[in-house]
């Protein structure tokens, strides 16, 4: 009998987190119920008035409070307010624990402009609105085609001869309908300049494939001081480990970004300074050759619809397309949001470099305290010194200035060495100078740098700071 009470006790216990539990999920699909019809009725309004934004940091949506809202003409809620709402707090759960509250009300005050919405904008586009944030124009003249399909993050088949514009705002509207979503289909070039990069946008996303368009767009936010990220060639690649985040002057193996390059500095005078997402990888397939109807090869410029673009087919493996979007989209979220991340640096040393660096330092330590036993680091610890501290240049280097094959001919005139001579050669106590920036280093005191040169002190301390903090020193 006293069993049989217990396994009573054990139902009516169960029993009654089940009826708590049905409670908490009826409420919650009772909010849903009243936020979906409140919200069919701010859709209508807003096709039917036209409402916009009254400024960057407030929404023309109703706000939502149960089964009531309020109509944009009667009262603008900001974007931080938006957050307190429990459908889109939940949404963004993951982003609030990631980020922390206050960086996430950045996020969702924000304006992003992605121009260009293939493989790669389309991905791009999406993340940045499932992330909150609240504001988004989305340009692009073209239709989705069924080659789209590969690649394109949420066209379908009957997406098939609609804008890409349109139809990543019609499956937006069911994703976060609380951003305020503008399509435009539309081509950028000087004359919808100020159309499209009017609004102050905080970001403005390039992920055009045409380099006349795309050095005409990124010389525009330079000049306006928009801050721009841009997408160079996708194509004909295969390797998702190879995709960086550079310095375009950094970008190697890609014939687009070595054009831009080429047009932005006879064209504008513009050489560097504006971050693109690229792969280290060469390219594993060309241009396909144009055949016309008849199947012969013919010339591409007689069927071009719109000057300056290529009619010519690359081709494309539609998960690299797609991780492009999804690096620009974190590199985007990362920088609203204002957190620091330290993104892999582009230095073109093979493993071979850094056994060079590490004998030197061997040798060096040898010649100056008669033995190399403080040398506390290998070929890998010497890498990342070199690398991730250094990024392949002096410590005395303020700015990079050698880009590309001149950091393969930089390592025979770099070496390790001790930052603090009292303090055994360490992955935090190693910089890496020029031959004779060494012997000068070497015959002074760390008091005599803090005092005469104390921006370089500061830099190199912090650099170190780095290192121990990475390594749990």
């Amino acid at each position: 009998m006293e069993e049989r009470g217990k396994y009573v006790a054990l139902i009516g216990v169960g029993a009654l987190l089940g009826s708590l539990s049905t409670l908490s999920i009826l409420k919650l699909l009772y909010k849903r119920k009243d936020r979906k019809l409140a919200y069919m009725s701010i859709k209508e309004a807003l096709e039917t008035n036209d409402l916009y934004f009254a400024g960057k940091n407030c929404m023309s949506n109703a706000v939502v409070k149960g089964s009531n809202f309020t109509s944009a003409n009667e009262s603008s809620t900001s974007y931080l307010d938006m957050l307190k709402d429990d459908i889109v707090s939940e949404h963004l759960t993951r982003n609030i624990q990631f980020f922390g509250l206050n960086s996430q009300q950045k996020v969702t005050a924000s304006y992003v402009v992605v121009i260009g919405l293939g493989g790669v904008g389309s991905h791009a586009a999406s993340m940045l609105l499932r992330s909150g944030v609240g504001r988004l124009l989305l340009v692009d003249f073209d239709q989705v085609s069924l080659s789209s399909l590969n690649r394109h993050a949420v066209a379908t088949r009957e997406d098939v001869g609609t804008s890409k514009a349109q139809c990543l705002k019609k499956h937006f509207s069911s994703i976060f309908p609380e951003s305020h979503v503008t399509a435009k289909v539309l081509l950028y070039d000087a004359s919808s300049e100020e159309e499209i990069l009017s609004g102050n946008p905080d970001f403005v996303l390039d992920c055009i494939d045409n380099i006349d368009t795309k050095v005409s767009l990124l010389a525009a936010c330079v000049r306006r001081g928009v801050r721009v990220l841009s997408a160079t060639g996708a194509g004909a690649r295969a390797d998702p480990t190879r995709i960086r985040v550079a310095d375009l002057r950094e970008s190697t193996n890609d014939p687009l970004s070595r054009a831009v390059r080429h047009h932005l500095r006879r064209d504008h005078g513009i050489e560097g300074g504006i971050p693109v997402v690229f792969s280290l990888e060469k390219p594993k397939a060309k241009l396909l050759p144009f055949k016309g109807p008849s199947g012969d090869e013919e010339k591409p410029l007689d069927y071009q619809i719109v000057p300056g673009f290529r009619v010519r087919i690359i081709p494309v493996l539609g998960t690299i397309p797609a991780i492009f979007g999804q690096v620009m989209a974190s590199y985007v979220l990362t920088q609203l949001a204002e957190l620091q991340v330290q993104t892999e640096p582009v230095v073109n040393f093979d493993m071979h470099h850094y056994q060079v660096l590490h004998q030197r330092l061997i040798e060096h330590e040898e010649l100056l305290y008669g033995t190399s036993m403080q040398v506390q680091v290998d070929v890998e610890e010497v890498r990342y010194i070199a690398k991730e501290l250094w990024h392949g240049h002096s410590a005395k280097d303020e700015s990079i200035k050698d880009f590309g094959r001149a950091m393969w001919r930089s390592v025979n005139d770099l070496m390790l060495v001790r930052w603090d001579q009292a303090k055994p050669a360490s992955v935090s106590n190693l910089i890496l100078l020029r031959f004779k920036e060494a012997d000068e280093h070497e015959s002074r005191t760390l008091e005599y740098i803090r005092e005469k040169e104390p921006q370089f002190y500061r830099r190199v301390t912090s650099v170190l700071k780095k290192a121990e903090f990475d390594f749990g020193l």
